[in-house]
């Protein structure tokens, strides 16, 4: 099965700056996602992505917002439409209009799989944060005390058995990292650190 979108530019430059409310995002989250794992598994992602946005970019809630709903509908169609997975989210969000960089980043957070490469800091972030943060996810939930007490030694230890979250790539976590031009303990860490934060219900 092929997931190549492509192309590489998506709706229209005249919508800048045009973003779903919070209210509609999560209305189009809680209809089209109904695994629970998932449901998780991107509101982490939607959680990094603001805390990254507001601890390391210093964005206003505009711009935070931004980055958080790109990371809340990356996966939006996966779950139940698997063969169009970003191609669904990305034509609905263009005939509602939104910011062309919202499709953009949705588009390009995985890149071998989609064949649409992160250009800027929100593409790169939310490439980055993806399989990472699933990967450190699992890991918590085998540990007694979660998050607590994690370390980056422990997740690098998961990382190097190939057996634990086998269908994580690492390989495009570090290329991730790498396009992102951040260490990838330093990413482990911001993870361990931010991700918590998110209710898991």
């Amino acid at each position: 099965m092929s997931l190549l979108l492509n192309r590489s530019e998506f709706g229209n430059p005249a919508n800048k700056g045009n973003l779903l409310s919070r209210e509609a995002a999560m209305q189009l989250f809680h209809e089209w996602v109904l695994n629970p794992k998932l449901q998780v598994h991107m509101l982490q992602v939607a959680h990094l992505m603001k805390s990254w946005a507001s601890d390391k970019e210093n964005l206003d809630s505009q711009g935070q917002w931004m980055w958080e709903m790109s990371g809340l509908l990356h996966d939006a169609d996966w779950d139940q439409w698997p063969d169009l997975h970003c191609i669904k989210i990305i034509e609905h969000l263009e005939s509602l209009q939104i910011d062309p960089d919202v499709m953009h980043a949705i588009a390009s957070h995985g890149p071998n799989h989609f064949g649409v490469d992160p250009i800027n800091k929100m593409d790169k972030m939310l490439f980055a944060f993806d399989e990472l943060s699933g990967l450190i996810h699992a890991y918590s939930l085998m540990r007694p005390n979660g998050y607590e007490g994690m370390d980056i030694k422990g997740v690098k230890k998961r990382l190097k058995e190939k057996s634990f979250a086998a269908n994580v790539s690492r390989e495009e976590i570090q290329d991730a990292a790498n396009r992102a031009d951040i260490l990838l303990d330093d990413l482990i860490t911001f993870i361990i650190i931010h991700q918590p934060a998110v209710i898991t219900k």
